[in-house]
């Protein structure tokens, strides 16, 4: 749906849902479209600012980010042993704190073999995705 402003020869401002554009263009020809103060068929589209896409905290993935990056320790490329040590720790009944980094795709197939628990991040890392 796409909602416009619209406005009548006597300057009445209205809202109009149409399915398309292609959809207030017929209306319009048609003479379907009419003020609903006055009455008026002479109908315009007013200016409207563009729709742009949100960005930042309101994303999803970006409240993920941010979450991770405050419960767990970014690691780098010593995931793969930071990995099995916390999760042999939290065999022996330690508390652990949680940990993102790199792997190889060698070392991510030995620690899933080995049965520590892994996945891959939805987004890359601070240090690689800035630099």
């Amino acid at each position: 749906m796409i909602v416009y402003d619209l406005a009548c020869a006597a300057g009445h401002d209205f809202e109009g849902w149409f399915g398309s554009s292609t959809d207030f263009e017929a209306q319009k020809a048609a003479g379907l479209l009419a003020c609903p103060q006055c009455d008026s068929r002479e109908v315009r589209k007013m200016p409207q600012a563009p729709a742009v896409a949100r960005r930042g905290n309101a994303h999803p993935l970006a409240r993920l980010r941010a979450a991770i990056e405050a419960e767990f320790d970014d690691v780098g490329s010593r995931f793969a042993e930071e990995a099995r040590a916390r999760h042999e720790a939290a065999l022996r009944g330690e508390e652990v704190r949680g940990a993102y980094g790199e792997a190889s795709p060698a070392e991510v197939r030995s620690l899933v073999e080995e049965g520590v628990p892994v996945a891959p991040l939805p987004f890359r890392p601070r240090r690689r995705a800035d630099a």
